[in-house]
């Protein structure tokens, strides 16, 4: 009897034993560590860091990046530079795609991060932002360089936009003054696309090339090669074009096209000549940036973003900033002139403020070519500009 006693007790014993590590190899160790994915670098931040992950303040990317050290880069300028000296949360954002569908999303996100103001660079923006105004009355938008529509190139302002442009033709115009006078008298401007601001840079610049011929009295013509690559890109085509030039004669470009003066830079550094950039100050570039046809970008925001926390936000208004209230310039701090001094430059500027130099942009000159030949405003070149003493070569 103990014997059978003592053997059921056992077989028990090893039941019980066995129940319970079958369940306990079922459960998961309560320290066991979860796994975790790879980590990805991650890229710098493209803000100031918010303790409520919200932004104020927002730039939309067109095509370029806020390093293209062109227009995107001079606009976010503007932002961040205001945004640090008042304390105010910042970021931008960029599209995945060159498209209105694409421009909108990255506005929506940004609404959503609780942007107050948001910044877009560039016409690419016109239908983009004539759509979320409405969308987004509690958001003040300033656009740059575009005014907003439908698709229809009929201008509606809402309230809660400010429209900027600028006087292109006045940056050009100094551009091209200031190369003359330095010494040069072959010359070439390689223009992007001819979207109307790229078109006014190279009118200015045949006239203020002209102007200082003039001035100077030179008795042989200023040549001027003139094109559009149809890009705004840096590529092979873009800097054997630009080569070509180059080993024809010309000893300065005008490289008016974003990435395109990439592109030309290295030709210029190959062969040993110069180059004018564009929108923002360039010479860090390349050495042979011997000047920058320069929108005031950067102060043009921050006017734009301390009028709004002023409370008096120009919405509804759109407006071209002029060398009256120094919307265009040359950065003279950083040129690299050997004979254009400063006192040339702040003569000639004041010529530009008080109307002196008569300056026509894209606009005036079609209509002028038509009232002298009929000639319908999409068949109007640089070559109808009227000047005496720049032979225009375009070619197309």
């Amino acid at each position: 009897m103990k014997l059978w006693r003592k053997l059921a007790i056992a077989v028990l014993v090893l039941a019980m034993v066995f129940a319970f590590s079958a369940c306990a190899s079922q459960e998961t160790p309560a320290e066991a560590p979860a796994e975790t994915p790879e980590e990805t670098p991650a890229e710098e931040p493209a803000e100031k860091p918010s303790e409520s992950n919200t932004f104020e303040l927002a730039l939309i990317t067109d095509v370029g990046t806020i390093d293209d050290k062109s227009f995107n880069q001079g606009a976010w300028e503007g932002v961040e530079a205001y945004a640090e000296e008042n304390g105010i949360s910042y970021k931008y954002y960029k599209p995945t795609e060159k498209s209105d569908a694409a421009y909108i999303n990255s506005i929506d996100l940004a609404v959503k991060a609780g942007a107050k103001v948001i910044v877009c660079p560039g016409y690419l923006f016109e239908v983009p932002v004539h759509t979320v105004q409405t969308t987004y009355p509690e958001v003040s938008f300033v656009i740059l360089d575009g005014s907003p529509h439908a698709g229809d190139y009929n201008v509606e302002i809402a309230p809660n936009t400010y429209s900027i442009f600028y006087a292109e033709e006045e940056a050009g115009f100094l551009a091209g003054y200031s190369i003359v006078k330095e010494g040069y008298t072959k010359l070439g401007f390689m223009g992007g696309m001819a979207v109307p601001a790229v078109v006014r840079f190279g009118y200015g610049f045949v006239q203020g090339a002209d102007y200082a011929a003039n001035e100077l009295g030179l008795s042989d013509d200023i040549q001027l090669k003139y094109t559009y690559v149809g890009n705004f890109d840096a590529s092979p085509e873009n800097q054997a074009k630009a080569s070509s030039w180059y080993n024809e004669g010309t000893e300065v470009i005008f490289a008016c096209g974003g990435a395109v003066g990439n592109s030309v830079m290295k030709a210029a550094e190959a062969a040993g000549t110069k180059v004018i950039g564009v929108d923002v100050d360039q010479s860090a570039e390349s050495d042979t940036v011997i000047t920058s046809s320069m929108k005031n970008l950067t102060k043009s925001v921050y006017d734009a973003l301390a009028s709004y926390y002023a409370g008096n936000f120009p919405g509804g208004t759109s407006v071209t900033l002029d060398a009256t209230v120094e919307g265009v310039e040359l950065p003279m701090d950083n040129s690299r002139f050997e004979k254009f001094t400063q006192a040339d430059y702040d003569a000639v500027y004041a010529k530009i403020v008080t109307g002196e130099t008569d300056i026509l942009n894209d606009t005036a000159v079609a209509e002028k070519a038509f009232e002298e030949s009929e000639k319908p405003a999409e068949e109007v070149t640089a070559a109808d500009i009227p000047v005496e003493k720049v032979a225009v070569e375009v070619i197309k």
